[in-house]
């Protein structure tokens, strides 16, 4: 399979990453980026092709995978349109709605949208993916493979959903960082250097992450089991639910969406 990367950062590092040599041969992967360090890079890391401009070879690629900003978007389309053909496009930018991409490449039906997250940087990711009805069973297949290459995926009905896919995992890593600071910072008031309270907070989360994804139970149940009452554990979720931080943290997510929403509304509009 022949694919093409229009952008050539980290997330698009990360897919080649996981896809060179093992999905497909390095030299099946061609690179369009206008940084020639960027492109230097990739060459010599993973055997791809390269190219500063949209070219030939993305003309006859299987897939073409869309990881420019999402304010780059409708010029690199216009610039892309020329190439497309029966190609399987995959689209990574944050906001940018399908039917949208679809009007800028001149009615291409063949779109899958994806939202992935930075742990996909780590092979860790989780990536939520919608395709348009013009997608057939084997681009289907070959989307998920692609974006399997760096984690897991979860297959969307509506494109509307995208926004809350966006609002929970997409920019969930950035809620979980923000909880490890609180820890870290409540750790160093409470005595204990910063090294220590980023080596407790930080392994703390990744250890029950990991409980939490390996248990059969569900995570309110997890939580009970470390809570007894009167306790530690009580005195501090106590605290938590008189300060509201559950309804505030949902607040939050919703807001992370309705904002997704919003970007998609401004970036399609003509």
């Amino acid at each position: 399979m022949k694919i093409s990367f229009i952008g050539g950062g980290n997330m698009a590092t990360a897919l080649i990453s996981g896809l060179a040599g093992t999905f497909t041969a390095g030299t099946n992967i061609h690179v369009v980026d206008p940084n020639p360090a960027t492109l230097a890079k990739l060459v010599q890391q993973f055997g791809v092709t390269s190219a500063a401009r949209i070219d030939a070879r993305v003309a006859r690629s299987d897939v073409i995978v869309l990881a420019v900003k999402p304010q780059q978007m409708r010029d690199v389309a216009a610039h892309l349109q020329p190439q497309v053909t029966t190609q399987l496009v995959l689209s990574i930018a944050a906001g940018i709605r399908a039917q949208d991409l679809s009007r800028w490449l001149g009615g291409h039906a063949a779109i899958v949208r994806c939202m992935p997250n930075t742990p996909a940087l780590i092979d860790q990711g989780i990536t939520g993916m919608v395709a348009l009805p013009g997608v057939s069973a084997a681009q289907h297949d070959a989307a998920n493979s692609i974006m399997q290459a760096v984690g897991s995926t979860v297959w969307l009905d509506e494109e509307t959903q995208i926004d809350a896919v966006t609002a929970v995992s997409g920019s969930g890593p950035a809620y979980v960082f923000y909880f490890i600071e609180a820890m870290q910072q409540a750790a160093q008031e409470l005595g204990l250097s910063a090294e220590q309270g980023s080596q407790l907070a930080i392994a703390t989360f990744v250890g029950a992450a990991q409980l939490a994804a390996q248990s059969i139970d569900p995570v309110a149940v997890l939580r009970e089991r470390v809570t007894s009452k009167g306790g530690t554990t009580y005195a501090a979720l106590t605290s938590m639910d008189a300060s509201g931080v559950k309804d505030r943290i949902i607040g939050a997510v919703k807001a992370a969406a309705l904002r997704s929403r919003e970007l998609g509304e401004e970036m399609g509009r003509d």
